[in-house]
């Protein structure tokens, strides 16, 4: 399945490749901290809980036309939404360690650092 760094994500935002953010955690989740211009489709606990119908219900605000990327709280249920996008004919990808990641890399946190070190021995 394919994962993307958030430093990677970083970088095609300032290359102007800016592929399409499905953060699928709940509405509250969202309106606290989110990547600028992403879309909520708040799918989360139903994908927690196996139930993917949910997000098949929404995949028409979805852009076939367009990479997504999905973000979580840390990855490990955007991954189950990543798997559904590309097996619906989606080019995919899982943004590695979800919004934490994502906010550990823009503050350079230690706990992100770390993380990232560990991503590049995979």
């Amino acid at each position: 399945m394919s994962r993307i760094r958030p430093a990677e994500l970083a970088a095609r935002f300032e290359s102007g490749d800016e592929p399409f953010i499905l953060d699928i955690r709940p509405r509250s989740d969202y309106q606290t901290n989110a990547i600028e211009g992403s879309h909520n489709v708040p799918v989360y606990q139903e994908l927690r809980h196996g139930d993917e119908s949910a997000l098949r219900d929404r995949l028409g605000e979805i852009p076939h036309e367009r990479d997504v990327v999905v973000v979580c709280k840390m990855g490990m249920v955007a991954k189950r939404a990543t798997s559904l996008l590309v097996d619906e004919g989606y080019d995919a990808a899982t943004l590695l360690g979800g919004i934490s990641g994502w906010t550990g890399y823009q503050s350079g946190s230690l706990g992100y650092k770390l993380r990232s070190l560990l991503w590049k021995l995979r």
